[in-house]
């Protein structure tokens, strides 16, 4: 039975989360995106916030060459023009299968319904409802996920596992270049003339929903852009 039929139970996958988690650990992010591909076939996927293309450009390499792999994008309805570009570049340009996702309420559906600039005020309930939840149904078809996490970012993501699992989503979570530094995506990105977003170059270390990210200044971590002056560092689709 090839990965893309196999049928596995949250035990069988926690379980091989945990002991590939302790396997891949010195492993390149290349390999580790090879055994991806092996175990889950088309019942993985990479998720994409477009800031850069390089994990899609590592699983388009991973995957075989008759199979294009699948790159999920949340478009929230906030994103900077430049991100949405950004998008139809990789789409256009890379071999894989972009596929966006959207929330259930448009922006001016939200609006209506919560008051004009939840972000503002709630900005935890904003991301839930236009990032955590689209992302937990549009998950619903893989087993595996990969994610652009690395520990270098911030001491939020210090203990990120190359591979690990989601209790939350009951899936297993690849972060292959967790172990990488920013000197080795700039490497890597220039090696092979990756896609990445342009407000990387003017100023953003962390480019998220516009109304939420500013750019940071010297001295910052990559993430102190993100809901800059407020205590929330994250989202909620990484914890």
């Amino acid at each position: 039975m090839t990965a893309t039929q196999e049928k596995r139970t949250d035990e069988d996958l926690r379980d091989l989360a945990e002991r590939a988690g302790r396997d891949l650990e010195d492993a390149s992010a290349l390999e580790i995106l090879r055994w991806a591909a092996d175990t889950f076939g088309k019942r993985f996927c990479v998720t994409s916030s477009m800031e850069d293309a390089v994990v899609a450009h590592l699983a388009s390499r991973a995957f075989p060459d008759d199979s294009r792999v699948d790159v999920v994008f949340l478009d929230t309805g906030y994103h900077f023009p430049e991100t949405i570009g950004t998008r139809d570049a990789v789409e256009a340009v890379m071999d894989v299968h972009v596929i966006t996702l959207t929330p259930r309420r448009t922006v001016a559906e939200q609006d209506a319904e919560y008051g004009p600039a939840l972000h503002d005020r709630d900005p935890d309930l904003c991301c839930a409802l236009r990032k955590v939840k689209p992302l937990e149904e549009g998950l619903t078809a893989y087993d595996a996920w990969a994610t652009g996490l690395r520990r270098d970012e911030s001491p939020t993501r210090a203990g990120t596992p190359v591979v690990g699992w989601d209790e939350k989503r009951r899936k297993v979570k690849i972060s292959p270049i967790a172990r990488w530094t920013q000197d080795d995506v700039d490497a890597y990105v220039a090696e092979h003339g990756v896609l990445t977003n342009p407000l990387l170059t003017d100023g953003y270390a962390s480019v998220g929903c516009a109304p939420c990210t500013r750019r940071v200044l010297e001295g910052e971590d990559a993430r102190a852009g993100r809901w800059a002056g407020r205590s929330k560092t994250e989202c909620g689709l990484h914890g």
